[in-house]
């Protein structure tokens, strides 16, 4: 698995993990756990969005669609 996206907290990499499921791509969350154990600490830089290699030219043009999307 190869690290596509860092997202910020759950919500974020659950997007981000729908947009890539929506484009066909599997992909899952890494450390999805650690923010709750955390307590009330933000998890950043922990919570991870993971793609096979074979799927990685995909899944970053993906994300990079959607994180212009965020910002506009």
């Amino acid at each position: 698995m190869k690290l596509v996206y860092q997202a910020q907290n759950m919500i974020e990499a659950q997007l981000v993990l729908d947009q890539l499921a929506h484009a066909g791509l599997t992909a899952r969350i890494d450390g999805e756990y650690l923010q709750g154990g955390m307590g009330m600490l933000q998890a950043i830089d922990l919570i991870r969005v993971l793609v096979d290699e074979a799927d990685y030219d995909a899944a970053k043009k993906v994300v990079e669609q959607w994180d212009e999307a965020q910002r506009a």
